[in-house]
C-alpha cells in the first residue's frame, strides 16, 4: 500500500496528543478491541424493551419505553452479531438511516434525508460518541463517522429528525450517538480474517479496584482493498473509567484516539460501469489517500443533592487532523484541515414530582481551526482549466469559533395516559476568520490567472455571528398496555460551516449566508407484546435556506426542500427458534423553489441520491442452544443521480449470511458472508462533469473470527 504515497511528504504525527491524554485522563495503556462473542438473542417482549436504556435524548440514562423522542437503538448483541467492517453495515439496519459507503472507511450520511454532499452538507447531522460531537460545530467533515469507536460500542442510538433541546447546531436531520460500554472486570479477545489480506484484532480489558473501575477497548484493522491501489490501516483505542468520591460525586470519563491511513480509490466513470467486469475493480485515482487522526477526552461529573436537584457537568477536549488528496477536483490539490476544542456540557435536573421533570443547561465550546489547500502538480486538461487552477497554495486560513447555547426542558405525565415534552434552545455561533494569504482570486504570489481569473477566491479577514432559537414539543398518549401514539413538532437549524463561509470561488468575495432551518412534524404509533413489537412513523419536514454551490460555484442560501416519509420497523417471533425483524422506509425528498440546473427547472424534482424505498429484513434462527444464524436482505431502491432527474441508478438487493457457534461458555466461532449472491452494484452513484460516476460495491466475501472471553 506504500506505492501510492508519492504525493505525500509527511509522516503521521499526533501533535502532542499523548501528553494531553496523560494529563486529561491520568491513564495510559495498550490493548487491542473486541466485541463479545455471545449469540444474538431475540428481544421481542415488552419487558425487554422497557429495560433498554438510552442517553441521547436528555444526556442522562432513561428507559427507551418512556422516552418521548424518535429514537432507534442497536444493541450490543446485534453489534456483536454484525461485527461490522464499516459502520454502514450496522446503522443501515435502523429505521430512517441510509449511509452510503464510498471507498475504504469513507461515508456519506442520510437520516430522513437525501445522501447529502458538498462543503457543509455534513452539518445536517450531529455525529457523536458519548454524547460529545465528533467534530466541533462549524468544522464538520462528511467522513467523520470513522472517528467514532463504533467497533467497540455498547449500543448505537439514532435520533431521527431534529434532535432534542439538549443538542443544537448540526442536528438538523438527525443524530447518531455511539455509546461505549461501562467498565467491567475481565474482557475478551477477537481475531478475524477475511479476503484480500483483511485482518482484525480486537481486545477489551477491564478491572475494578474498590470504587474505581476502568476498561480499555481497542481495535486494529488492515485491508488491501478489492480495487486497485486501495486499502487501509486503522487503529482505535478507548479508555473508560468510573469513580465515586467520598463526597458523593460520580465521575465517568475517558478518552478515544483513532488513526486511519487509507489509499483511496476514486469513482469508476461511465454509464453502468459498476457492472463492467473490466472496470469495476479499477482505480482511476491511484494517487489518492486519506490520513486522519482524532482524539477526545472527557469526564462527566454528576451529583444528586438533598433538595432534589441533580447536576451533571461534562468538560471535554477534542482534536482532529485530516490530510487527503481531493481527487475529485482538477489539479488534485491536497487539503490539511485541523481543529481543537475545549467545551463544557452542563445540565441540571429536578424531578419535581413523580410526574414532572424539569431541566436547565448550558453548552459552551471554543474552537481553533485551520485549513491549508495547496496544489503540487500542474493541472491536466483544457487550457482554461490549467490556467484557473495553478500550482501553489489556494487557501491558508485560521478560524476561531465560539458556541454558547442555553436550553430548558420539561416533561410531565398525566394519569389519563398523556405525557408532554417541551424544550427550547438558543444558540449563538461566532466565527473570527484570519486569512494568511493574499486576499482575492490570484495565485499565491499575487499574479492574475488567465481565462477570467483563478478558480479560488480568498475573502479578507472578517467575523460572522449566527443566532438561532429551536422550540420542541412532543405529546404521547398511552392507548392501552400495548400501544401508544405520539405527535412531535420540532425545529432544527445549523449555522453555516467555516468552509462555506471562507472557502470561496470565482467572483464571490463574501458569502452572505443565513442559518439553515428546518420545521418537522411527525406522527408515530408503536407497540409491543410477548412475541412482537412494531413502530410506524410518518414525518414531514420543510427545510429552508439550504446552502448550495450554484453553477458559478457561488455559495448561496438558494435551496428550499421538502422531506416526507414513512418508517416501519419491528420484529415477530415466528416460532421458538425463528424470528423476523427489519426496518423499511418510504420517502420522497423534493426541490421546492424555482431553480435552473443544466437548463432545467428542478422545482418538484427528486433531490439527487434520495431513494424512495430502502431498508433491510433479517430472518434469525436459533438452530440449537449454541448455534445461531441470520439471513439478511438489504435493499436500496432506485434514485436519480442529478438534480435534473435525467440520470438514474437502478438500485440493488443484497443478501448477507451470518452464523455463530458457541463452542464453549467462553469460546465462540463466527462466520459472516456478505453479498452472498455476488451482486454487481454501486455503493454510491452520482452524475458530475457530464459523466455517470460510481463507487462500486464489493463482491462476495467471507470473514471468519474466533472470540475468547476471560474474567
Amino acid at each position: 500500500m506504500n506505492n501510492q504515497r508519492v504525493l505525500r511528504n509527511r509522516t503521521t504525527s499526533w501533535h502532542g496528543v499523548a501528553p494531553r491524554l496523560l494529563a486529561l485522563s491520568c491513564a495510559a495503556g495498550i490493548a487491542v478491541l473486541s466485541s463479545p462473542g455471545a449469540l444474538a438473542q431475540a428481544a421481542g417482549t415488552q419487558a425487554e424493551i422497557e429495560e433498554i436504556m438510552v442517553t441521547s435524548s436528555t444526556r442522562r440514562p432513561e428507559a427507551l419505553a418512556t422516552t418521548n423522542a424518535s429514537i432507534a437503538v442497536m444493541s450490543a448483541e446485534e453489534l456483536r452479531l454484525i461485527s461490522h467492517q464499516h459502520i454502514q453495515e450496522a446503522a443501515n439496519r435502523l429505521a430512517g438511516v441510509n449511509i452510503n459507503r464510498n471507498n475504504g472507511q469513507e461515508s456519506l450520511t442520510s437520516i430522513r434525508s437525501p445522501v447529502l454532499t458538498g462543503a457543509g452538507a455534513c452539518g445536517a447531522f450531529l455525529l457523536a460518541e458519548q454524547g460529545i460531537p465528533l467534530r466541533a460545530a462549524g468544522f464538520c467533515n462528511v467522513n467523520e463517522l470513522f472517528d467514532a469507536n463504533s467497533e467497540n460500542a455498547a449500543r448505537i442510538e439514532v435520533i431521527r429528525g431534529p434532535a432534542t433541546a439538549y443538542y443544537g447546531s448540526n442536528a438538523v436531520h438527525g443524530m447518531i450517538n455511539v455509546v461505549l460500554p461501562d467498565p467491567r472486570n475481565g474482557g475478551d479477545v477477537t481475531l478475524e480474517m477475511g479476503p484480500r489480506g483483511s485482518k482484525r484484532a480486537n481486545v477489551t480489558f477491564g478491572m475494578a479496584e474498590g470504587n474505581f473501575k476502568h476498561m480499555f477497548l481497542a481495535n486494529g484493522a488492515t485491508e488491501e482493498g478489492f480495487r486497485d491501489d486501495s486499502g487501509f490501516d486503522q487503529q482505535k483505542l478507548s479508555w473508560r473509567y468510573q469513580y465515586t468520591t467520598a463526597g458523593g460525586y460520580a465521575l465517568d470519563g475517558g478518552f478515544t484516539v483513532t488513526n486511519l491511513n487509507q489509499e483511496t480509490a476514486g469513482y469508476v466513470e461511465g454509464k453502468d460501469n459498476y457492472k463492467n467486469k473490466a472496470l469495476w475493480d479499477t482505480n482511476p485515482n491511484p494517487e489518492a489517500y486519506r490520513d486522519s487522526q482524532s482524539m477526545r477526552a472527557w469526564t462527566r461529573v454528576s451529583k444528586e443533592f438533598e433538595n432534589g436537584w441533580e447536576i451533571v457537568a461534562t468538560p471535554y477536549y477534542r482534536k482532529a487532523d485530516l490530510n487527503f488528496i481531493q481527487h475529485f477536483l482538477p489539479g488534485l490539490p491536497t487539503e490539511d484541515n485541523q481543529h481543537s476544542s475545549m467545551g463544557l456540557q452542563f445540565g441540571t435536573y429536578n424531578d419535581l414530582s413523580e410526574d414532572t421533570m424539569i431541566s436547565f443547561g448550558l453548552d459552551v465550546e471554543a474552537t481553533e481551526g485551520s485549513l491549508l489547500q495547496q496544489q503540487r502538480f500542474r493541472t491536466v486538461g483544457a487550457a482554461a482549466l490549467v490556467a484557473q487552477t495553478p500550482v501553489g497554495k489556494h487557501y491558508d486560513y485560521d478560524v476561531d469559533a465560539t458556541q454558547i447555547a442555553p436550553f430548558a426542558h420539561l416533561e410531565h405525565y398525566w394519569d389519563n395516559g398523556f405525557d408532554i415534552s417541551l424544550g427550547l434552545r438558543y444558540e449563538r455561533m461566532e466565527y473570527d476568520y484570519d486569512n494568511k494569504m493574499l486576499t482575492g482570486r490570484t495565485r499565491d504570489d499575487g499574479t492574475v490567472c488567465g481565462f477570467g481569473g483563478c478558480r479560488y477566491n480568498r475573502p479578507g479577514d472578517r467575523s460572522d455571528t449566527f443566532a438561532n432559537w429551536a422550540p420542541k414539543l412532543g405529546i404521547r398518549y398511552q392507548i392501552n398496555d400495548v400501544h401508544n401514539a405520539q405527535l412531535r413538532l420540532n425545529k432544527g437549524y445549523r449555522a453555516p460551516q467555516a468552509t462555506e463561509l471562507y472557502r470561496l470561488q470565482n467572483t464571490q468575495n463574501v458569502a452572505d449566508l443565513d442559518s439553515v432551518e428546518i420545521d418537522s412534524i411527525e406522527l408515530g404509533l408503536e407497540g409491543a407484546a410477548n412475541a412482537w413489537e412494531y413502530q410506524v412513523t410518518a414525518y414531514y419536514m420543510d427545510k429552508d435556506n439550504e446552502i448550495i454551490t450554484d453553477s458559478a460555484r457561488l455559495n448561496l442560501n438558494n435551496s428550499h426542500t421538502k422531506h416526507r416519509g414513512l418508517e416501519i420497523s419491528g420484529a415477530y417471533e415466528l416460532t421458538e427458534t425463528l424470528r423476523l425483524a427489519g426496518a423499511y422506509n418510504f420517502a420522497r425528498h423534493t426541490y421546492e423553489n424555482v431553480e435552473f440546473s443544466g437548463g432545467v427547472n428542478i422545482k418538484g424534482n427528486d433531490v439527487d441520491t434520495a431513494p424512495r424505498r430502502f431498508g433491510s429484513v433479517q430472518l434469525q434462527w436459533q438452530a440449537t442452544s449454541n448455534v445461531f444464524a441470520e439471513l439478511e436482505w438489504a435493499n436500496s431502491g432506485a434514485y436519480y443521480s442529478n438534480p435534473e432527474n435525467l440520470n438514474r441508478y437502478e438500485g440493488h438487493d443484497l443478501l448477507n449470511l451470518r452464523a455463530r457457534w458457541q463452542a464453549a461458555p467462553d469460546l465462540t466461532f463466527s462466520a459472516n458472508i456478505l453479498n452472498l449472491t455476488d451482486e454487481m452494484y454501486a455503493e454510491r452513484a452520482d452524475f458530475a462533469f457530464g459523466r455517470d460516476r460510481y463507487f462500486t460495491g464489493e463482491p462476495i466475501r467471507a470473514f471468519l473470527s474466533v472470540n475468547w472471553r476471560y474474567n
